[in-house]
């Protein structure tokens, strides 16, 4: 009865602290780890960013977005500033499969704009976060699998996929 108690208390801890998230394969597939540091380490560089959408269901923020070049560990969630340029996926939540908000989940962008030194709320996910204000994109890679780590394990209803 006691390893019982023990058990359960093990998957409990797990569970709260996001532990069991990161343990085994990750559902995002992608390249290995030497084939991601190579395509970073080649990437064109310049004067904008590159982006990966992260969507998480009614969460206003829009994804990460790094420097060219640089790790995505060092990448920042942002919310995406709209005056001059309309996010990529700006439809309405409940249309169609493949053309509503969100659609684009994990698409890799090479992001026009700049970061405004401002941080905005985003009530659902209760997080202050960098603003971005966009200028321009184009879409990069439509399927770049695991963002962090190949054990990424992506949820549409939580936040699991963060630098560690």
């Amino acid at each position: 009865m006691r390893w019982i108690s023990r058990g359960l208390m093990v998957v409990g801890t797990m569970v709260l602290c996001q532990c069991a998230g990161s343990m085994g394969a990750g559902n995002m597939g992608g390249p290995t780890v030497e084939e991601r540091k190579a395509a970073i380490a080649s990437e064109p560089s310049g004067d904008f960013f590159y982006g990966r959408r992260y969507y998480i269901e009614k969460t206003r923020f829009w994804g990460y977005v790094k420097r060219p070049r640089q790790s995505w560990d060092k990448a920042k969630l942002a919310i995406i500033r709209e005056d001059k340029k309309r996010q990529p996926d700006r439809l309405p939540e409940n249309g169609p499969q493949g053309a509503r908000y969100g659609y684009d989940h994990n698409f890799e962008y090479r992001l026009n704009g700049y970061f405004t030194g401002k941080e905005a709320y985003d009530p659902n996910s209760n997080q202050f976060l960098p603003e971005f204000m966009l200028t321009g994109y184009e879409v990069v890679n439509r399927n770049p699998g695991w963002l962090f780590r190949p054990d990424d394990k992506y949820d549409p209803y939580r936040i699991t996929v963060y630098p560690r």
